[in-house]
C-alpha cells in the first residue's frame, strides 16, 4: 500500500511559517505578535494562527500570558547559562555514543556539515553557515542510536538555533566556531574520544565571545 499524501492544513502551513520566522531572526526575542497581523499577512483567518500559537507556545518557542497575548521567548543571561549547561550533558553524551557506535558514518557527516560552512563562509553567507551548524551538532544525535536521548535535545534544539541565528553572526565568534567545528571534526576520524568531547565541552560552555558579551550586557 502506498503511503497517504495529504496536503498540508493552513495550520500547519502557519506553524511552519512563524517557526522559521522565530529561529531565523524574523521576530525579536520578547516581541509580541499581533494575531491579526498575522493573518492578514498571510491572508488566512485567525483561527489556523490562533492554532499555529498554540502549538508554538508546547515547542517552547511562544510563551502566551492571559489578557496580554503572545511573545516570542526570551532568555536572561542566567536562563542562557542554564541552556549551555543543558547542552553540555546532553551533546557529551550523544557525541561519546555517536562514536563508539558510528564513528565513519558520523565523520562522513560533520565532514561534510564543515565543507558547506567553508563554502558559506567564501562567499559571506552567514547564515547558511549557522544552517550547517545547527545540523552539525544534530548529527551527534543523529548517530547516537538513542531516540530518548534525542527527544530530550529537540526540547531545546530549536531554542538554541533561535539563539544562535541572532548572536553566532559575530565575525570573531564565526572565527573560533568554524576552527572548533574542524578540530573536532578531525578528533572524530581519530576515534578519540576524549579529545572530541573537550573540544565540545570547550565550544559550548566557555563563559566569553559574542554569545555572552552581547547576551549579557544591558542595553
Amino acid at each position: 500500500m502506498s503511503p497517504f499524501n495529504r496536503p498540508k492544513s493552513l495550520t500547519e502551513l502557519v506553524t511552519e511559517n512563524l517557526r522559521q520566522r522565530i529561529v531565523s531572526g524574523g521576530f525579536e526575542l520578547g516581541s509580541q505578535l499581533s494575531e491579526a497581523r498575522i493573518a492578514r499577512d498571510l491572508e488566512v483567518s485567525r483561527t489556523p494562527v490562533r492554532e499555529a500559537i498554540n502549538r508554538l507556545e508546547t515547542e517552547g518557542l511562544l510563551i502566551v500570558e492571559p489578557q496580554r497575548g503572545s511573545f516570542v521567548f526570551s532568555l536572561e543571561p542566567e536562563e542562557l547559562a542554564q541552556l549551555c549547561d543543558a547542552r553540555v550533558c546532553l551533546e557529551t553524551t550523544a557525541l561519546a555514543l555517536a562514536i563508539q557506535a558510528h564513528p565513519k558514518g558520523l565523520h562522513e557527516a560533520l565532514k561534510d556539515c564543515v565543507e558547506k560552512m567553508t563554502a558559506a563562509r567564501a562567499v559571506g553567507d552567514d547564515g547558511e553557515y549557522l544552517v550547517q551548524d545547527t545540523a552539525f551538532h544534530q548529527y551527534f544525535f543523529d548517530f547516537s542510536d538513542n531516540r530518548f536521548l534525542n527527544d530530550a535535545y529537540q526540547t531545546i534544539a530549536l531554542k538554541m538555533a533561535a539563539i544562535r541565528n541572532r548572536l553566532g553572526r559575530h565575525t570573531d565568534h564565526m572565527a573560533k566556531s568554524f576552527r572548533e567545528h574542524c578540530e573536532l571534526t578531525d578528533a572524530v576520524l581519530e576515534q578519540d574520544a576524549h579529545k572530541a568531547l573537550n573540544i565540545l565541552k570547550y565550544h559550548i560552555d566557555r563563559k566569553e565571545g559574542s554569545y555572552w558579551i552581547e547576551a549579557t550586557s544591558p542595553e
